[in-house]
C-alpha cells in the first residue's frame, strides 16, 4: 500500500511522470479502504472494479500532462450523483449521469473509489444511519461532524488523500474542524451546485476536503472549473477577529478560544493586522436558518416515503411543510442578512471566527434521538458556519493546534465574494506558520514504503 497517506499533488505529479501508475494507486487504496473502513464507517459503496477500470483508462490516455488530479483517488459525498450508485442511502434512484462537479473531478484525471457516508438528508453535524455511526479517526468516540462526516473522516485517516463535500450550512467546515482537515465552502455561484431541491435555497455549495492547502487549492480549482495557479501571498491584511457567537447564549469554549488566539498570533507575526470586531447577527437570523433548512429537507423528502424516514427526520419535514405553505422562506431576509454583511466586512479584508464553540459530538445513535436533542446538541457545539451559507459568502476551515482532550482545534476564515484564493493564501500563510499533523494519530494504519 505504498501511496497510501501520500497527497493529491504527490499522487498526481507520480503519474503524470510515469513512476506509479493510477491503477497501482487506486488498488493500493481500495486495499486498505477494505482492510481499515470497519473501523469507521466512512463509505456508504465502494466502486472496486469500476474505479479499476477508470485508472486503467487513465492510464491508457495517451497525455497525463494536463491532468491536475491524474490518478488521485476521491470520495464523493452520497447526496451527489454518480453514474450508476444510488444517491443517499434511502433514496430511490440510481443516477444514470454524473453531477457536474463529478465530471470536472474525472476530467481532471481523479478516480471515484465511492461515495461517502452522510446522516439522512445531509441535515445534521453529525454522521449516523440506521446502519452504522459513522467514527472520527482522532478518536472514535468521537463524532467527524456532518454532514460530510464520511468524507472527513476518510481523509482524515487517509483512506482518500481528498474528498468532495457540500455545505449547506457548514456541513463541509464542521466536519473539517472535528477532523482535523482543511474544508472550503466556496461563494454562492462558483461551483455548480443543485444539491438536492434548489440547493437547499441557494445555501449549499460543493467544495473540497483537505489534509494540506495546496491539495485544497487544486481540488477547488477542478470544482470551479479553473486552471490551477500557484496561490500568492496576499498583501497587508486588515483582519477582524469575532468570538461573539450568532447563536444567544453560546459561546466558545477555551480550546476554541485559543485556537483563535494561535491563527491571530500568526497572521500577525507575518506581517497583517488584527482587530477585534463582533460581527452584528441579526436578531432573527436563527430563524431564516432554522425555517430554511427545515424547508429545504420537506423539499428534498417528497420522493421518499415518509413513514420510513427517521423520528427526527419527520420532525424536521412536518417543520418544513409548515414553512413552505407559510411562506416563512424568503429570499428577502436572506438578502439583507447578505446586504449587512457585505457592508460590515467592507471594512475589513477578511474575518476571522472560532470554526467550532465545543468539542466535537460523541459517535452516538443520534438518528434515534428526538429532534430538539438533535437540534440543541448541533447549535452548541457549531454555531459559526451557518451564517455564512445564508450570505453566500466564501469560508474555510484551517487546523488550529490541538484540543486539550486530544482533538484537534480549528478557525475559520471568511472572505467576501471572489476571495476564495485569498482564503487558501491565508490558510496557507497559517499552514507554513504552524504545521499541522495531516492525519489522525495512529493513522493511516497501512505501512507506507514509498520509495
Amino acid at each position: 500500500m505504498a501511496w497510501v497517506g501520500a497527497t493529491a499533488r504527490e499522487i498526481a505529479r507520480a503519474v503524470r511522470r510515469g513512476d506509479a501508475s493510477a491503477t497501482e494507486v487506486v488498488a493500493d487504496h481500495l486495499d486498505y479502504i477494505r482492510s481499515t473502513d470497519r473501523h469507521l464507517g466512512a463509505f456508504r459503496a465502494l466502486r472496486g472494479p469500476r474505479a479499476l477500470a477508470e485508472a486503467e483508462a487513465v492510464d491508457g490516455l495517451p497525455e497525463l500532462t494536463n491532468l491536475p488530479l491524474a490518478g488521485v483517488p476521491v470520495a464523493v459525498k452520497e447526496n451527489v450523483a454518480v453514474a450508476g450508485e444510488r444517491s443517499g442511502a434511502d433514496w430511490p434512484h440510481v443516477a444514470d449521469a454524473d453531477h457536474e462537479v463529478v465530471r470536472r473531478l474525472r476530467g481532471a484525471g481523479a478516480i471515484v473509489v465511492g461515495t461517502s457516508r452522510m446522516p439522512e438528508l445531509g441535515l445534521w453535524g453529525t454522521c449516523d444511519d440506521k446502519e452504522i455511526v459513522t467514527r472520527n479517526p482522532w478518536r472514535l468516540d468521537r463524532s467527524p461532524g456532518g454532514s460530510s462526516g464520511g468524507s472527513a473522516a476518510a481523509v482524515s485517516a487517509g483512506l482518500v488523500p481528498i474528498a468532495h463535500g457540500n455545505d449547506g450550512l457548514g456541513s463541509i467546515r464542521i466536519p473539517a474542524a472535528c477532523c482535523g482537515l482543511v474544508g472550503l465552502k466556496p461563494g454562492r455561484g462558483v461551483v455548480p451546485a443543485g444539491i438536492g431541491a434548489n440547493a437547499w435555497y441557494g445555501l449549499a455549495e460543493n467544495g473540497i476536503l483537505a489534509t494540506t492547502v495546496a491539495d485544497a487549492a487544486v481540488g477547488f480549482a477542478v470544482l470551479a472549473g479553473r486552471r490551477t495557479h500557484k496561490l500568492t501571498e496576499p498583501g497587508r491584511l486588515r483582519v477582524a477577529v469575532s468570538l461573539h457567537s450568532p447563536i444567544p447564549g453560546v459561546s466558545p469554549d477555551a480550546d476554541n478560544r485559543a485556537a483563535v488566539s494561535r491563527a491571530v498570533r500568526s497572521l500577525v507575526g507575518a506581517g497583517h493586522s488584527a482587530i477585534r470586531a463582533e460581527v452584528p447577527y441579526p436578531k432573527r437570523l436563527g430563524a431564516v436558518v432554522l425555517a430554511t433548512w427545515t424547508a429545504s429537507s420537506y423539499l428534498d423528502s417528497r420522493d421518499l416515503d415518509y413513514s420510513e424516514l427517521q423520528r427526527r427526520t419527520r420532525r424536521h419535514v412536518a417543520l418544513g411543510e409548515q414553512a413552505v405553505r407559510t411562506a416563512e422562506v424568503t429570499s428577502g431576509q436572506r438578502t439583507r442578512w447578505r446586504g449587512q454583511a457585505l457592508s460590515w466586512l467592507g471594512d475589513y479584508d477578511l474575518l476571522v471566527t472560532p470554526a467550532l464553540a465545543g468539542a466535537p459530538l460523541e459517535a452516538a445513535e443520534w438518528s434515534r434521538r428526538p429532534w430538539r436533542a438533535n437540534l440543541v446538541a448541533n447549535m452548541r457545539y457549531a454555531p459559526y458556519s451557518a451564517p455564512w451559507n445564508v450570505a453566500g459568502l466564501p469560508a474555510i476551515v484551517v487546523p488550529s493546534g490541538v484540543r486539550g482532550d486530544g482533538l484537534p482545534a480549528a478557525v475559520q476564515l471568511v472572505g467576501p465574494p471572489g476571495s476564495e484564493l485569498m482564503l487558501l493564501a491565508v490558510a496557507g500563510l497559517l499552514e507554513l506558520a504552524a504545521p499541522w499533523r495531516r492525519h489522525a494519530p495512529s493513522w493511516p494504519r497501512a505501512p507506507r514504503s514509498r520509495s
